[in-house]
């Protein structure tokens, strides 16, 4: 097997352009998986001979293309955690739960996001989100956004370290939403999704494999409900959101037949808000979150060589199913293929919680927490962030603090803008009648 190499100035991008390497063929080749997964039967020729429970604290991390779909893109949800399919509505919510457009108060709202990611190791790798609403009726909104992806400066060489090429790989996804109340609790919403990928400007592998961009169409399914309560003396507002994203077709960067998942994903929350008083008011977030693609299986090796045994063609899975399945059948199987079983499947499920305080809806603090298993990418952070809303403007900012030092997400940033319309309006109005 000929595999090109690629020099990338950080090591980090050798997850983006994977497909170069052992992790996108490993999803279909297991004698490359051998040499990358850690928990490969490597010394038990007969079925069995693993115990599931001896496989259950190894990495076994589900990778996916285009994975900055699941990067968040806003500063408010940023500094909470990850948390949002449940948050109040705001310009934002395109990207955590399209069905909150029809409950958002104001009539029309444009915002905009940077974040200059993973500084903590390079300085050129930034992630810029534009997105923009509107209601139509009392009960109905549209919305649309740009997702832009830049993974800085790459030096392609070949095998033997020849540079061959030069490039600025780059991703964007463009949505278009719709969404609309059911009654005066419960909303829904659907978005549709275009996905460019161009991770290597169209090099030739070696042995003359051509490579192109990878291009996917893709749509989000959500719900939104959200009802006044009373907590004692409290009054409050209780949220509660799922939504099913970016189910699509899988991605292929070559002429051949492999083609890759991309990162479908469910999202579950809530949240609870709070008027402590006519000034203050406080709420609580909690979100789950698990990606709906196939688990990487365990193959069943022969003791000599360390490879993977073959029946009929085909290689021998010890615990797990096969991942070379169609995008419906590996969205199902998500929930019942781990190698490890019940336990591992909990393993795959990620926790975020958040917190927000507004004083007289002019300022924020906001705080929160994400965990992901350690066998499944041990992300593991706090983040903490501010809002401050000025007439027609609102500016929020979030800060992420890993619990580990040298982590490549420490100091991440991320700053949003946003534009109120109809503060814009009543602003001109006064301005007219003075």
């Amino acid at each position: 097997m000929k595999i090109i190499l690629i020099k990338v100035k950080y090591f980090v991008l050798i997850a983006a352009v994977n497909f170069l390497s052992f992790g996108l063929i490993a999803q279909n080749d297991p004698s490359a998986y051998v040499l990358k997964n850690p928990f490969v039967n490597t010394g038990n020729p007969s079925l069995g001979t693993v115990d599931v429970t001896s496989i259950l604290g190894q990495v076994n991390t589900i990778t996916t293309t285009v994975p900055f779909l699941l990067i968040a893109p806003d500063a408010r949800a940023g500094a909470m955690g990850d948390a949002g399919v449940a948050s109040t509505p705001d310009a934002n919510s395109l990207h955590w739960n399209p069905a909150k457009y029809a409950f958002i108060d104001k009539n029309m709202g444009f915002s905009m996001a940077y974040s200059p990611w993973l500084r903590k190791l390079v300085n050129d790798i930034n992630l810029a989100y534009i997105t923009g609403y509107k209601k139509i009726g009392k009960d109905q909104a549209i919305a649309a956004s740009l997702l832009y992806f830049s993974l800085g400066d790459i030096t392609f060489t070949d095998i033997v370290g020849n540079v061959i090429g030069n490039f600025k790989p780059s991703e964007f996804a463009v949505d278009v939403a719709y969404s609309r109340k059911f009654s005066d609790h419960l909303s829904g919403g659907v978005a549709l999704r275009y996905i460019h990928s161009n991770l290597t400007g169209g090099i030739v592998l070696t042995g003359g494999q051509q490579t192109h961009a990878g291009n996917a169409a893709a749509a989000d399914v959500s719900v939104f409900y959200q009802k006044n309560v009373e907590m004692g003396k409290q009054k409050g507002l209780l949220g509660i959101g799922a939504n099913i994203s970016n189910i699509g077709n899988k991605i292929s960067y070559t002429e051949s037949t492999q083609r890759d998942f991309i990162p479908i994903n469910l999202r579950l929350g809530s949240s609870l808000s709070l008027d402590l008083d006519k000034y203050n008011s406080i709420s609580f977030l909690l979100d789950f979150n698990k990606l709906l693609v196939p688990t990487p299986p365990v193959y069943k090796t022969n003791d000599t060589t360390g490879l993977p045994v073959y029946v009929n063609g085909q290689p021998v899975i010890n615990f797990g199913k096969p991942n070379d399945v169609g995008v419906v059948s590996g969205m199902l199987q998500s929930f019942s293929d781990a190698p490890g079983g019940f336990k591992e499947e909990m393993k795959e499920i990620n926790t975020s919680i958040g917190v927000e305080y507004w004083y007289d809806k002019q300022f924020a603090i906001r705080a929160g927490y994400f965990n992901e298993a350690k066998t499944k990418g041990n992300r593991k952070f706090f983040t903490v962030g501010a809002g401050l809303k000025y007439n027609v403007f609102g500016l929020d900012f979030a800060y992420l603090i890993p619990t580990e030092q040298h982590n490549p997400l420490e100091n991440t940033l991320r700053f949003t803008l946003l534009f109120d319309f109809d503060a814009f309006k009543e602003q001109n109005k006064d301005t007219e009648t003075k």
